[in-house]
């Protein structure tokens, strides 16, 4: 399998400088098919571990795609836990590290609301949240999703075994119809196909297999 290099993708230069910064010259497996394929706008189902490189493989396209100008919620992220939830918005905030205008916000429960909402109010275009928290702020209208154009699954298979899939399902469910959705998950249950069915547009299945890791 031949490596492709981060500089051959056609990326914003800014998003280049970070990933050099990060010490990154090669993508890993997932981030050489997923990339490509998330840059076209295409749906995508990810199988991949913890430890692939996953969060740059969505979260590179993902920040092609925000307008720092516009002040608007553009991405959201879903994730298990909000250990995973600060990790990604760490590492997407890393990616960004050039990007200015782009503000990157966690959001999970167990912390104060009102510091999120007033964060919120700042004109986030990114957030990465777990279900329960977001379709909160959803319900309080500090959430607003006319402008996402694109929403990813981190790890659905975990928000599934946590009991999250109706929290997701309403999610999804009013986020616009014109937005790219992204699922990465570790394994492929017929549950997690059903999601894909349900929400996604003709979905592109990019895997890993352990070997290539």
């Amino acid at each position: 399998m031949e490596t492709i290099k981060f500089e051959d993708l056609k990326l914003d230069d800014r998003i280049l400088r970070a990933v050099a910064d990060m010490g990154f010259e090669e993508t890993s497996p997932i981030q050489g098919k997923a990339i490509p394929l998330a840059l076209e706008g295409t749906d995508i189902i990810g199988q991949a571990q913890t430890g692939t490189g996953k969060t740059a493989a969505f979260g590179i396209p993902l920040l092609e795609k925000v307008d720092p100008k516009l002040k608007k919620l553009q991405a959201v992220v879903l994730c298990p836990t909000r250990e995973l939830a600060i990790q990604v918005a760490e590492e997407i905030r890393r990616l960004a590290k050039y990007m200015h205008g782009i503000k990157v916000l966690p959001v999970y429960g167990g912390q104060e609301i009102v510091k999120q909402i007033r964060s919120l109010k700042d004109g986030t275009q990114v957030i990465i949240g777990t279900p329960g928290r977001v379709m909160d702020h959803m319900r309080r209208k500090t959430i607003r999703v006319e402008e996402v154009h694109t929403v990813v699954l981190d790890e659905a298979d975990e928000m599934l075994n946590m009991g999250f899939l109706e929290d997701m399902e309403t999610i999804l469910g009013q986020l616009p119809e014109t937005r790219q959705t992204m699922m990465f998950s570790a394994t492929m249950s017929p549950a997690i196909l059903e999601i894909a069915r349900k929400f996604q547009k003709d979905p592109e299945t990019v895997k890993v297999v352990k070997k290539d890791l």
